[in-house]
């Protein structure tokens, strides 16, 4: 306890960080352990978004060191995330590269803004099965595209060119030298990626993305098998910052809709993984809108680089958290190991072909759909689970944002429905007498059921219609009701109308 006051009050009076001598070391070797899986997703990511690797280590780096200096959540690790390589190959194609830098910027604003207008929090409210079925529906994108390195061939821009070009990719699988090739380095990679978890614990403390990226990579090496490899090149010489003539196309409506689309599910991923970890670790715990602030400082620098945009990573922040990191060094340290690594070694990574890369985003695709979690929902809560395939669904079909969308809508419509419920009570009070008694909630969404109910009631009877006991009577049923009334009036036929107290 002492150590930490000393630390808090050096930070005070240096203006710069401390860490506490006793969790140094903790520090230190989980951010090794977070370098180490975060190295191969962040090249990967890079080559499935169709930019060059440089540009998604550059984005690990300053998730690391940037994000990880900024106030906001302690165990949380940002960089590039497979959640957004739809979302950027899909910019890339219909804006340029050029354009990436500029959109990425722009969302980063929008964070930062979001964040001083305490609008973090609120994403919380978001239907979680929304965003799972977004992250389902990214999931199977990722799979789909990934299939396309595992042939040798070059992956189509768009959802269904992927579809179309099916057929071919697995003629070339399975019939050309470097199909072959890729099919097999694919399937060892994944048997060790989904069976690490089954190991020993002491064994799966080495992270399994770099097994098999080693392992595999090795043995392309030594077999010779005709596999393209990755390319990287000087991260310096990487760097696209925005020219003048991309600004002049920055505030068109394509432009600026990228940027919005960027900023909302960058953030939304980033606080939704906040909340996981959160439960991991019982460290401080993550302030929403300051956590929202740092990943749009990080993201606006990723923007000035031209680098790929960044979100809070649920699987480097739970290796960081298993690894057994104390304070926020471990994330800032693994951003430094990243960018020594690539400076150093540059030549390392040329030998890890682009088919095992595919096979560690084919198991991150995977692990996004999340298969049981959606068996379960389904078994429990049938109307979540529409929500979630349908959203899944629509992404798939149309692009991230418009799936997201409709899932949203779909999931509001089916909230209004869940708290419209109305029931209604029918009792025969002798041979001239019928009280109706309503509860719950009286909407338009359930005027057709109440008007069926009210116009099937004898005319020769007397009813006594009784609403005091409904919580929540809208403009539409009121009216109807009173319309309903004012009929049997006319008729002759006797009624009585309780309304609620707070109609009116």
């Amino acid at each position: 306890m002492t150590t930490q006051v000393d630390a808090t009050s050096r930070r005070a009076k240096t203006g710069v960080p401390q860490w506490p001598k006793g969790t140094f070391g903790a520090d230190l070797g989980a951010s090794l352990v977070v370098f180490l899986v975060a190295l191969p997703l962040c090249v990967g990511v890079a080559v499935a978004s169709g930019v060059p690797a440089e540009l998604g280590i550059i984005t690990g780096v300053v998730g690391g060191i940037v994000v990880g200096l900024l106030p906001g959540s302690t165990m949380q690790v940002s960089g590039p995330a497979a959640g957004l390589t739809v979302l950027v190959a899909s910019a890339v194609a219909d804006h340029g590269l050029g354009m990436l830098g500029i959109i990425v910027l722009g969302a980063g604003v929008l964070q930062i803004l979001m964040g001083l207008g305490r609008i973090g929090t609120w994403f919380r409210a978001i239907s979680p099965s929304v965003v799972q079925g977004m992250l389902a529906g990214i999931g199977l994108v990722i799979m789909l595209g990934q299939l396309y390195p595992v042939g040798g061939l070059e992956q189509p821009s768009e959802t269904s060119a992927k579809f179309a070009g099916l057929p071919g990719l697995v003629s070339a699988m399975f019939t050309t030298p470097q199909g072959l090739a890729g099919v097999a380095v694919t399937a060892v990679a994944l048997v060790i990626l989904f069976g690490w978890p089954k190991l020993p614990e002491k064994v799966r403390n080495v992270p399994a993305a770099l097994v098999a990226v080693v392992l595999v990579s090795g043995a392309t090496y030594v077999l010779g098998l005709p596999l393209k490899t990755i390319e990287v090149g000087s991260l310096l010489e990487a760097i696209n910052v925005p020219t003048g003539e991309s600004w002049g196309s920055a505030f068109t409506p394509a432009v600026l809709g990228s940027m919005l689309t960027f900023g909302l599910i960058a953030s939304a991923e980033s606080l939704f993984s906040a909340a996981a970890v959160d439960r991991m670790h019982d460290r401080p715990k993550t302030q929403f809108n300051k956590e929202l602030v740092a990943q749009g400082a990080g993201n606006a620098v990723c923007g000035v680089l031209g680098a790929l945009p960044m979100t809070a990573v649920i699987v480097r922040s739970g290796a960081n958290v298993r690894a057994g990191a104390k304070t926020k060094l471990s994330r800032i340290l693994h951003g430094v190991w990243l960018l020594l690594f690539v400076v150093a070694l540059p030549g390392v990574l040329a030998f890890i072909p682009t088919a095992v890369l595919a096979a560690v985003l084919i198991h991150a695709g995977w692990k996004l759909l999340e298969p049981g979690k959606v068996v379960q929902l389904a078994r429990t809560n049938r109307p979540e689970a529409a929500v979630l395939v349908l959203t899944a669904v629509m992404i798939v079909a149309t692009d991230l944002l418009i799936g997201t969308l409709i899932g949203l809508a779909a999931a509001v419509i089916k909230t209004a429905f869940d708290v419209s419920r109305l029931s209604v009570k029918q009792e025969e009070q002798g041979e001239d007498h019928v009280h109706v008694e309503l509860g719950g909630n009286a909407t338009f969404l359930r005027l057709p059921r109440l008007l069926e109910r009210l116009e099937s009631l004898p005319s020769d009877k007397s009813v006594h219609l009784d609403l005091s006991t409904v919580r929540h009577l809208d403009q539409a049923c009121h009216q109807a009701v009173e319309n309903w009334a004012a009929q049997r009036e006319r008729d002759n036929a006797r009624t009585e109308v309780a309304m609620p107290a707070h109609a009116g």
